[in-house]
């Protein structure tokens, strides 16, 4: 998986997050469907952002959505999966961006693409996508010539960018991709007064990617002698974070013009997750919303499960202690005897043998919670861990649709959305 839109599911809350994950699975879902497996190692994050945007936009959201078999990588669980033209569509475009990131990593001679026969297999590769991808999206009526053409002269471009060479030259093509890639999601829902906005938020978002992924990746390219466009045209970054807030800006206003049927998991994401992802490229501190309290500065530091820890309420890695009860199969019970009765520990062999089938199903990286193999005690899956410091803070915004959230409007969550 790889994008810069990285949320975490306790900001989204259980509803966003569960439709987070329908339309992540259903870009899985479309690239296999449509390309076979080998396909779905281009699934990413911010791929699945255009089956976002149709579903938001559409009359009967609720119409674009089927239920998958079981899935190693959903803890062999079934799910409710967004399917049907956006899908598609998110597909489609992913496979050709990813073909097109292919060909700048043979460019550059990176890793492994550097040897000759790797070089050939990725380059076979890389058409294979290119053409699949073209396919599907022409028979949605998505012309892929646009991102084609910028792939083309982005790589022309960066030959001729030196040292006073505006940025925004550089990451043009990026922006012009993004943007025909966001408005055509007005045309499949139906909403053709869309695609204005739309191009503009998409416009503005191909700036951030580009942005973001040069910051990131500049101390490893300078490193490695890689070409890496704020270095090559002298741009600090400084000028580059103005650049990031200004675009951030300008995809809140372009969102506003928009009409959803549904934009909440939407907003939440352009207007408030591509920020942290802002924050976290610049090293900035990460959470965007936090309060007084448990901010950056203000009352006592904050750990990853809430306050600190005190004699007054001890707390444990899983929340404030809890006296002693019956025991269940995560740790110690109510002291009304809610939790099941306590289950013994597993034997060295038995736990390795649990250890194994939990690997196979990737349950330990990929379920919400899942049994110690030895302990049989309650853990979190790893992608499900919270990567911010201030949990309480993450669900405030009632009009993302978070805990608690009906989405009647930003009260009190700091953010300046203006919703």
């Amino acid at each position: 998986m790889f994008g810069m839109v990285r949320p975490c599911r306790h900001r989204l809350g259980e509803r966003l997050a569960a439709e987070w994950m329908a339309h992540l699975c259903g870009l899985c879902l479309a690239l296999r469907g449509d390309h076979g497996q080998f396909a779905r190692v281009v699934t990413n994050y911010d791929g699945l952002l255009i089956s976002v945007l149709t579903e938001a936009q559409a009359a009967r959201p609720e119409g674009g959505r089927r239920t998958a078999g079981p899935c190693p990588l959903r803890g062999m669980r079934t799910a409710s999966v967004a399917q049907g033209e956006g899908a598609r569509l998110a597909a489609a475009v992913s496979l050709v961006l990813a073909a097109a990131k292919v060909r700048d990593h043979m460019a550059d001679g990176d890793g492994l693409l550097a040897r000759r026969p790797v070089a050939l297999a990725a380059r076979r590769v890389a058409a294979n996508w290119s053409a699949a991808g073209s396919r599907t999206a022409s028979t949605i009526g998505f012309d892929t010539a646009v991102l084609l053409d910028a792939v083309d002269r982005q790589a022309g471009l960066e030959r001729l960018a030196g040292p006073g060479t505006p940025i925004l030259t550089v990451t043009e093509p990026t922006e012009t991709a993004t943007a025909a890639a966001f408005a055509h999601t007005a045309a499949l829902a139906g909403r053709p007064a869309n695609a204005a906005p739309l191009a503009e938020a998409g416009r503005l978002f191909g700036r951030l990617a580009h942005l973001l992924d040069a910051v990131e990746d500049q101390a490893a390219d300078a490193a490695s002698g890689a070409w890496n466009p704020l270095t090559a045209t002298g741009t600090s970054r400084e000028d580059a974070r103005r650049l990031a807030d200004d675009a951030l800006r300008g995809v809140r206003l372009a969102l506003r013009d928009a009409e959803f049927t549904d934009g909440r998991l939407v907003h939440r994401l352009l207007a408030h997750e591509l920020e942290r992802s802002v924050d976290r490229a610049f090293g900035s501190p990460a959470c965007a919303h936090t309060a007084p309290g448990g901010a950056e500065g203000y009352g006592p530091p904050r750990g990853p499960y809430g306050p600190p820890q005190t004699p007054q309420q001890p707390q444990g890695p899983y929340g404030p202690y809890t006296p002693p009860g019956p025991q269940g199969p995560f740790g110690p019970g109510d002291p009304a005897g809610g939790r099941p009765p306590h289950r013994q520990g597993r034997g060295f062999w038995a736990g390795c043998a649990a250890a194994v089938g939990l690997l196979c199903t990737c349950q330990v990286c990929c379920a919400d919670e899942f049994e110690g193999p030895w302990s049989r005690q309650r853990r979190e899956g790893w992608c499900g861990q919270c990567d911010c410091s201030c949990c309480e803070c993450c669900n405030c915004c009632n009009c993302c649709g978070g805990e608690g959230g009906d989405g009647g409007g930003c009260d009190g969550c700091g953010c300046d959305c203006n919703c």
